[in-house]
C-alpha cells in the first residue's frame, strides 16, 4: 500500500490522470468526431434512466479497465468519479477527461490541500462536456436537469467517492483499496436509477454502510454483493482490480455486450451495403437510360447520314453539267449569264426591287474563277461559323428531329406549305440553292423530308456573313435631341420610305435617291407636321400614297401623301395609341391599339370605328392576318398575346402564354406562324396550328441574343428572317429556324465635336423594317440615327 502512494507522489500533479488520459487519447479523439458527449455524471442522473445491464457493465468495465492501466503503471487514479468521464454514443464509449475543479487526488501536491478546499471548488465547478454541434440536444438535456441541482450533486459526489480510510486518515492522498472502493459506488450508481434527489441522497448515504435498496438486492443479485465486496470497510479485503477484470458477472455480461455490439455493427454494415446497392443500381439505371438514348440517336444519326449520302448522290447526275460550266466559264464563252448568277442566291424578287444587285452578281459571274472553286471556297468559309455555333445547331437538329418523330407520315408540315405560298418564291422554298436549281435544270426537284427542312434553315443560317451599310441617311436636324424615330416602313412598290417619332413628323424619302446619290445632307420629298408625338405608321398595300399614323394623344390618321394632308381622322381612343394596321387582304380595314386597353376596328367606308375590342391591360402591337381581314393578333402587356376572330370579338379564340413581360410586338409569319417580341430579352414563335385548346404555352421557338428590357426595339420579318433591336444600339438577324443571331450590326456613336467613336449605353435601336422579301434592312436608332443595311 505505501509503494503505491510512493508511485502516486513521485508524479506530477494530476499524473495519475494525464497518464491514464494519454493511453486513451486517440480513442478520445475519435469520439469527438461523432459528437453527442456527456459527462458520466449527467448520463447517470438524467431523469427517467432505464437501467440495462449490458450497457452499464460496458459502462462500469470501461472505467474499471482504465484504473487497472493506471494501476499496472504504479498510479492510484484518485478521481475515478463520473464527473471526470464523458460517455459518447454509438455504444456508450467513456473516456477521461480532467476534473472540473482542475485538482485531483493523487500525488503529493493533493495531500497539501484540505478537504474543505477540494468542497469548495467543487461548488462552482461545472461537469465537463466536449464541444458539441447539436445544441438543442444540449438544452434539453440542462431542462431535463431543472430537478438535479448539478452544483449540489457534485459537490457531494466527493464525499460520495470517498473511501472510508481516507475519511479517518485524512488527505493522505488515493491508494489502491481506494481506487476499488471508488468503483464500487459507481457500479451502485450504474444499477440504481432515481427520481428525485431527495430519494437519491438518502440511498448514498446509506451506501456508506453498505445498507443496499431491496430493489437493487433483489433485482441484480450478483452485482449488488460484488458492490459490497468493493466498498468493504477494510481496505486488505477488497479485491484488486485483476479480480474485478476476471469477476464472474462482468464476463458473462461483456459476452452478450460483444454479442450486441457485433449485431449492432453487423446490421449498420448491411444498411451501408444496401445504401451502396441502392446507389449503385440508381446510377446504372440513370447511365442505362443514357446509353438507351445514345444508342437511339446513333441509330438515326446514322439512318439520317445514310438519307444525305443517298441524296448527294442523287446529286451526281449533275456533275456533268458542273464540269461543262466550269470548261464554259475557264474558255469565256458562257452563253447564258444569267444562269451563273444564281449562285449568289439572291431571290427573284430583287430583280425587280433592286437591279444594282444583280449587276453586281452578273459581275461576279463574269470572272473566269471555275464553279468548283467557287464552292470549295463557300464551304470552308460556311463550315467556320458553322463549328462556331456548333452547340446550337445540335440543339435545333435535334429538336427538327424530334418533331419528325412526332410527324412520321407527314415529312413537310402544313406550316412549311404555308410559307411557301406566303413567299411567292419563284423557285418553289426559301433557301433555295444552286443545288435546287441544277436539279429543276437536269433532274427535277429532290424529294423533300425532314432533312431538308433542316438543311433549308442551315443554309438560310449560313448564306449572309455580315450586315453592311449601303446609306446612312443624313438629316439637317439630326442634333435635334427630340429626334427619336419610333416607326419606319416602305410603301407598296417599295420606291419610298417614311419615317416618324417624337418630332412630331412624318418625313417621306425616296430610296434609290438615299441609296444610289452620296450628299451631305438628305431632304424629304414630303415632311407632314402632326400635332402629337407619333408613335407608329403604316403603308396601305393598295393605295400606294395612303400611310396611317397613331400618336401619343390617342388620335389615328389617314394620310394622303401626295396632298400632304390628313383626309381621314379617327379620335376614339382615350389614352395613346402604339400600333396601327392596315390589312394586306382587304385595304379599307384598318386596326388599332391603345394604353386604354382597347382594340379599335375601322373602316376607310365609314365614320367612326366598326367595333371594339376591351382587354385588360395597355394593347403595346396590332396586326392583322396576311391573308385575311377577319384574324388579328394583339400583343398586350400582360405578357400574352390574344388572337381574335373578328366574327366573334367576346373572347380570343387563342391566347398565347410564355413571355414574362410586356409583349411590344406581333408579327404574323405566315398564316398559321406568329412571331412576338417582349421586353423580357427574347421573342418567340408560335404555331398556331398546334391549337388543341384555347391557350398555346409551348413556342415552338425562342430566340435571345439581343437586350430587351424596358424600350420599343422594332420588330420586322422577311422572307424567314426576324429583325430586331436591342438596347445596345445594336441590329439583331434571326432565322426563324435556329435561336441565336445570324448577324449583327452595332451603330456606332461619334463625338461630334471630336469625331471619335464613343459608347453611349443610352442609346438603343428604336425600329427596324425590311425593304419587302429583299435582304435590306432600314433600321434607326433613338437619336435619329438612320441606317439602310444590306445581308452580305
Amino acid at each position: 500500500m505505501d509503494g503505491s502512494r510512493a508511485a502516486a507522489a513521485a508524479a506530477p500533479p494530476g499524473g495519475g490522470g494525464r497518464t491514464w488520459g494519454d493511453g486513451e487519447g486517440g480513442g478520445r479523439a475519435a469520439e469527438e468526431d461523432e459528437g453527442g458527449e456527456v459527462s458520466l455524471r449527467e448520463w447517470l442522473d438524467r431523469p427517467g434512466r432505464a437501467v440495462e445491464a449490458p450497457e452499464c457493465l460496458h459502462v462500469f468495465r470501461q472505467v474499471a479497465e482504465a484504473v487497472s492501466v493506471a494501476h499496472a503503471q504504479g498510479v492510484a487514479v484518485g478521481s475515478a468519479r463520473p464527473s471526470c468521464f464523458v460517455v459518447s454514443p454509438p455504444f456508450a464509449r467513456v473516456a477521461f477527461i480532467e476534473s472540473a475543479s482542475g485538482s485531483d487526488a493523487s500525488g503529493s501536491d493533493a495531500s497539501e490541500e484540505d478537504g474543505a478546499d477540494h468542497h469548495d471548488a467543487d461548488d462552482d465547478a461545472q461537469p465537463p462536456r466536449r464541444p458539441n454541434n447539436n445544441n438543442g440536444a444540449a438544452q434539453a438535456r440542462d431542462g431535463h436537469h431543472k430537478g438535479f441541482p448539478l452544483k449540489t450533486v457534485l459537490a457531494m459526489e466527493l464525499n460520495w467517492y470517498t473511501s472510508p480510510e481516507e475519511a479517518d486518515d485524512g488527505p493522505g492522498g488515493a491508494t489502491f483499496a481506494s481506487d476499488v472502493y471508488r468503483l464500487g459506488v459507481l457500479l451502485f450508481e450504474l444499477f440504481c436509477s432515481f427520481e428525485t434527489l431527495e430519494e437519491k441522497m438518502r440511498a448514498m448515504a446509506n451506501l456508506r454502510y453498505r445498507v443496499l435498496p431491496p430493489q437493487l438486492l433483489l433485482r441484480w443479485p450478483k452485482e449488488a454483493s460484488f458492490c459490497q465486496l468493493m466498498m468493504h470497510p477494510v481496505p486488505d479485503t477488497r479485491p484488486k482490480m485483476s479480480e474485478v477484470l476476471q469477476s464472474e458477472f462482468l464476463n458473462q455480461s461483456r459476452n452478450s455486450l460483444e454479442e450486441r455490439e457485433a449485431a449492432l455493427r453487423l446490421r449498420e454494415e448491411i444498411e451501408e451495403q444496401e445504401l451502396l446497392l441502392d446507389f449503385l443500381l440508381q446510377l446504372q439505371k440513370r447511365k442505362q437510360d443514357i446509353a438507351d438514348n445514345l444508342q437511339d440517336t446513333v441509330a438515326f444519326l446514322s439512318s439520317d447520314i445514310n438519307e444525305a449520302v443517298h441524296q448527294q448522290s442523287a446529286l451526281g447526275q449533275c456533275g456533268n453539267f458542273s464540269i461543262e460550266l466550269d470548261k464554259e466559264v475557264s474558255s469565256g464563252t458562257v452563253e447564258d449569264q444569267s444562269d451563273c448568277g444564281s449562285r449568289k442566291r439572291f431571290r427573284p424578287e430583287l430583280l425587280a426591287v433592286d437591279m444594282e444587285e444583280h449587276n453586281r452578281s452578273m459581275e461576279e459571274c463574269s470572272r473566269t474563277v471555275p464553279s468548283s472553286v467557287v464552292i470549295q471556297e463557300s464551304v470552308l468559309s460556311k463550315s467556320s461559323r458553322l463549328m462556331k455555333n456548333f452547340k446550337r445547331l445540335e440543339t435545333a437538329y435535334f429538336a427538327t428531329r424530334s418533331k419528325f418523330s412526332s410527324q412520321v407520315g407527314n415529312p413537310v408540315s402544313s406550316r412549311h406549305q404555308v410559307v411557301k405560298r406566303t413567299t411567292g418564291s419563284a423557285v418553289g422554298t426559301e433557301g433555295s440553292s444552286i443545288d435546287d436549281f441544277a436539279l429543276e435544270g437536269h433532274s427535277g426537284r429532290r424529294q423533300r423530308g425532314w432533312m431538308n427542312s433542316f438543311l433549308e434553315g442551315l443554309c438560310r443560317y449560313l448564306s449572309f456573313s455580315q450586315l453592311k451599310v449601303r446609306a446612312e441617311l443624313k438629316q439637317c436636324d439630326l442634333l435635334n435631341s427630340s429626334n427619336l424615330v419610333c416607326s419606319v416602313g416602305f410603301d407598296r412598290d417599295k420606291e419610298f420610305f417614311a419615317t416618324a417619332g417624337v418630332n412630331k413628323k412624318i418625313k417621306v424619302f425616296e430610296y434609290n435617291m438615299i441609296v444610289n446619290e452620296h450628299r451631305d445632307i438628305h431632304y424629304p420629298v414630303v415632311e407632314m407636321p402632326n400635332r402629337s408625338k407619333l408613335s407608329c405608321i403604316c403603308w396601305n398595300s393598295y393605295m400606294k400614297s395612303h400611310i396611317a399614323s397613331s400618336d401619343f394623344d390617342g388620335l389615328v390618321q389617314v394620310w394622303d401623301v401626295t396632298r400632304s394632308q390628313v383626309f381621314v381622322e379617327m379620335r376614339e381612343h382615350e389614352r395613346r395609341v402604339w400600333s396601327v394596321d392596315f390589312s394586306l387582304a382587304d385595304p379599307t380595314k384598318l386596326v388599332s391599339g391603345s394604353d386604354d386597353g382597347s382594340v379599335k376596328l375601322w373602316s376607310m367606308n365609314q365614320a367612326g370605328s366598326v367595333g371594339t375590342i376591351r382587354t385588360r391591360a395597355n394593347v403595346c402591337s396590332v396586326q392583322f392576318q396576311p391573308d385575311s381581314a377577319r384574324s388579328i393578333a394583339i400583343g398586350s402587356a400582360d405578357h400574352k398575346i390574344y388572337c381574335y376572330d373578328l366574327r366573334n370579338i367576346r373572347a380570343p379564340y387563342c391566347t398565347l402564354v410564355g413571355h414574362t413581360k410586356t409583349v411590344s410586338y406581333v408579327k404574323y409569319l405566315d398564316a398559321s406562324t406568329i412571331v412576338s417580341g417582349s421586353t423580357d430579352n427574347s421573342l418567340k414563335l408560335w404555331d398556331l396550328s398546334m391549337n388543341q385548346g384555347r391557350i398555346i404555352d409551348n413556342p415552338i421557338q425562342t430566340y435571345t441574343g439581343h437586350t430587351n428590357t424596358k424600350n420599343f426595339v422594332g420588330l420586322s420579318i422577311s422572307d424567314g428572317y426576324i429583325a430586331t433591336g436591342s438596347e445596345t444600339n445594336e441590329v439583331f438577324v434571326y432565322h426563324k429556324a435556329f435561336p441565336m443571331p445570324v448577324l449583327a450590326y452595332k451603330f456606332n456613336v461619334t463625338d461630334p465635336i471630336s469625331g471619335q467613336e464613343i459608347d453611349d449605353q443610352s442609346q438603343f435601336i428604336s425600329c427596324v423594317c425590311w425593304r419587302g422579301q429583299s435582304s435590306t434592312l432600314l433600321s434607326a436608332n433613338s437619336s435619329g440615327n438612320i441606317k439602310v443595311l444590306q445581308m452580305d
